[in-house]
């Protein structure tokens, strides 16, 4: 196993609370959807993509329609956010866990393919939790595509094959193989153990805590909590 450097992390249901309920965002978008394309073509693919999806279609014919469906998509999607991040929080362990990394020299980053406003509605000081924070906005491409990874990793100034990139869902893993770097999957959002597994990964846990004491055990990491 490669000496680990630097750990990113996913946010929402890694390091916080995952709130959102995307088959409730996705209904309503469909919905606005609707109102501008019948029938509308399928694409099943994450709310986001969905928006480009939708938008290009209309482009084709009519430019301004396309923008204006992607940006009142992109709106409804801000608002959903933000109101779920009212009701969210950190996960007990996240910030001793995050401060812990630092006091041994592992960098940390968190990415994230939400609105940085609506992490900092439920998190103000997000920057001054780890070494790099990058949500969708920060970048042109977000994740699982390696772009997303890269920035932070460029921010930080470690390489691919010595960072771990922790997240609950599968897109996470694929990232970080994309990108070239070891993976690990948490079940603290909505994927099992046994899902996660299913991608691949190179550690699996039940949460982080327990994942950084499983690094420990593996020598990987020494966590100062």
């Amino acid at each position: 196993m490669k000496t680990i450097e630097a750990i990113i992390f996913d946010f929402d249901g890694t390091l916080a609370e995952l709130t959102i309920d995307f088959d409730e965002m996705k209904k309503r978008l469909k919905a606005l959807g609707s109102a501008f394309l019948e029938p509308l073509p399928e694409k099943d693919v994450p709310a986001l993509e969905w928006v480009d999806f939708i938008a290009d279609c209309l482009a084709e014919e009519d430019p301004e329609l396309g923008k204006e469906f992607h940006t009142r998509c992109r709106f409804l999607i801000i608002s959903m956010e933000v109101e779920a991040a009212r009701n969210g929080k950190l996960f007990p362990f996240t910030c001793d866990m995050l401060n812990g990394l630092r006091n041994s020299g592992i960098k940390t980053g968190i990415i994230t393919r939400n609105t940085a406003s609506a992490v900092r509605e439920l998190v103000p000081e997000i920057n001054k939790l780890s070494g790099c924070f990058l949500s969708r906005e920060d970048v042109q491409n977000v994740k699982p595509h390696p772009e997303h990874l890269f920035k932070a990793l460029e921010v930080i100034g470690v390489s691919p094959e010595n960072t771990l990139m922790v997240g609950d869902h599968p897109m996470d893993i694929e990232t970080g193989k994309r990108a070239g770097s070891m993976t690990a999957g948490v079940a603290t959002g909505r994927m099992s153990v046994e899902e996660l597994q299913q991608a691949e990964p190179d550690f699996v846990a039940v949460n982080c805590a327990e994942l950084i004491q499983l690094l420990e055990k593996e020598g990987l990491v020494v966590n100062n909590l």
